[in-house]
């Protein structure tokens, strides 16, 4: 809810209010997360397949602190703020952005000088690539100015600019993507010539590397601008508001820091070992491709699984989650005001309509993975097709875990949401150790490992949420029909690739697999009761299936 405000005010909010139902605002955090991974696509013509291989350490190193800077810190602050703003305690309000400043920008001057300091052992030792040295040390300034822009946006968030932040978040994206391509561009035509002096090519890919994480460097810059401005823009409204306090006393500031360590560092947790797989998968590749004697090798192999396969199944479990990103905030309510029956009935809407999303996105990407790499990317990419088609099935798991795991966090229950996430990752490490290091299996034995993973955290999570809830899942009509489904029109869809890829090409092989696969697929779900009018009436073209629906008495 939004802080009380004068009349004029009133007026803007009615306005924020639909700004929030815009799409563009609502899903503001997993759009910009989309072009951040497309980013890496141009990014592999820039600097090849090694260049990202050197590249992936020292960002994913800035995307694990942000989780905390950026991520945790930034909830944490949300919640505390909004509850005050509520109240109209604008000056606790005002000691909270204080303190968690102080906070959030010591841990990012720690983590920067961790990185400095460490960058030698964290790219030899700890990912076994020592000339991602440069692009580690390129993170440190990147983390401390992350640190500012999780702050910031905690504070808009609190008092109810969640707009503000949904714009910061497309700021850092776009000008991510300009600037990583073009300081890439410039370091790397750098390296090639210091490679070629000093005869040693792979420096011309860690120069690109470089030149990656600079450009990173300049979008956070880019960002704590913005947010700045915004600042300063509402900092005299704001301020304002202080005249407004109506509380007697003000909470000491070890108060606020406990409150926000006790709100952020479970989340922060949480959030850090879902995502520690990467580095860990990227050590254990490089170990078994150093038994195999193919040091060469390994670090544009690495490259290619995180430029081309890791950003197409990302992309594609970021879609899935689309369709449910906005019932976990209804579940939650109907929780919170205990009308448990509701609860229930929206968790299971929300499974079936995850499932009507994931299942065919799953199995089409897999059909079409050679046709749509294709279109993507240069060079040889029947290895990576392989890769994508086993590894598929991680964005149906990977969507579930997320819809349960959102849940949990709502629903209070982080203890058990940590419980499922450390064993889900020492199931992972356990089996990329047996599958990777000792059976060599390389790349196949990463997305095995990924795959396991992934099933465990979603398995575990709706375990203990439907024991906590006593809900009851209905597999039929809201799992097995959907899945019978798409399997059927992912057979469309596959006659339709081996028919046309090689007369017509990959892209209108594409576009025409698409529409026949979900021809089929809508048609089945309603043959099998699975959707009716209310849903249709929501899709694009949902007019056109309404009327074959009726037609064929199915509706």
């Amino acid at each position: 809810m939004m802080m009380k405000l004068q009349k004029r005010e009133k007026i803007q909010g009615g306005l924020f209010d639909r700004m929030v139902r815009n799409p563009l605002v609502q899903f503001a955090g997993v759009l910009s997360y989309v072009l951040i991974l497309g980013m890496r696509v141009p990014l592999i013509r820039e600097i090849g397949s090694a260049g990202v291989g050197m590249f992936a350490p020292a960002f994913e190193l800035f995307f694990l602190i942000t989780l905390f800077t950026s991520y945790s810190i930034t909830g944490a602050m949300t919640g505390i703020i909004r509850y005050r703003v509520k109240r109209e305690q604008y000056r606790s309000a005002k000691k909270v952005f204080k303190t968690a400043f102080v906070l959030n920008l010591s841990f990012g001057v720690l983590a920067a000088i961790l990185l400095v300091v460490f960058s030698s052992k964290i790219a030899g030792i700890l990912v076994l690539e020592p000339l991602a040295r440069m692009a580690v040390i390129a993170a440190a300034p990147v983390v401390l100015l992350s640190a500012f822009i999780g702050t910031f946006r905690g504070y808009f968030n609190g008092y109810g600019l969640g707009r503000m932040t949904a714009h910061s978040q497309y700021i850092e994206a776009v000008s991510m993507i300009a600037a990583v391509l073009s300081c890439s561009g410039l370091l790397y035509a750098y390296g090639s010539k210091a490679a070629a002096l000093k005869q040693n090519s792979p420096l011309a890919c860690a120069y690109g590397a470089l030149g990656a994480m600079l450009g990173v460097m300049v979008s956070q810059i880019v960002t704590v601008l913005h947010l700045l401005v915004v600042y300063v823009i509402y900092s005299g409204t704001l301020r304002g508001k202080l005249g407004m306090d109506g509380s007697r006393r003000m909470e000491t500031q070890y108060t606020i820091q406990r409150m926000l360590l006790d709100n952020s560092v479970p989340v922060a947790v949480t959030a850090i070992l879902c995502n520690l797989f990467m580095l860990i998968d990227q050590r254990m590749l490089n170990y078994c491709m150093s038994r195999l004697e193919l040091e060469p090798e390994r670090t544009a192999l690495w490259g290619d699984y995180y430029g081309k396969c890791a950003v197409v199944l990302g992309i594609g479990s970021a879609f899935a989650i689309l369709s449910v990103y906005s019932l976990t905030g209804r579940i939650s309510s109907a929780y919170e005001r205990e009308e448990y029956r509701v609860m229930r009935d929206r968790i299971g809407r929300a499974v079936r309509r995850l499932c009507i999303a994931s299942f065919p996105i799953a199995i089409y990407l897999a059909v079409l993975a050679k046709a749509l790499l294709s279109c993507l990317f240069t060079g040889d990419i029947d290895a990576v097709a392989g890769w994508v088609q086993k590894g598929a099935a991680v964005i149906v798991l990977y969507a579930f875990a997320f819809l349960f795991g959102q849940l949990m966090y709502k629903m209070h229950m982080m203890r058990e949401l940590v419980i499922t996430t450390a064993v889900s990752l020492t199931v992972h490490v356990i089996c990329a150790y047996a599958l990777v290091q000792r059976a060599l299996l390389g790349i196949d034995g990463v997305m095995y490992s990924l795959i396991i993973f992934t099933a465990v955290y979603a398995g575990l999570n709706f375990f203990l949420m439907s024991r906590s809830l006593k809900y009851r899942q209905e597999w039929l009509g809201g799992i097995v029909f959907p899945a019978a489904a798409a399997g059927v029109s992912g057979i469309i869809v596959g006659l339709v690739n081996r028919l046309l890829l090689e007369p017509l090409g990959c892209l209108p092989t594409i576009l025409i697999g698409i529409v026949a696969g979900l021809f089929f697929y809508v048609t089945l779900l309603m043959i099998l009761r699975v959707i009716g009018e209310a849903e249709l009436s929501k899709i694009p073209f949902g007019f056109f299936f309404i009327m074959l629906g009726r037609n064929i008495g199915v509706l």
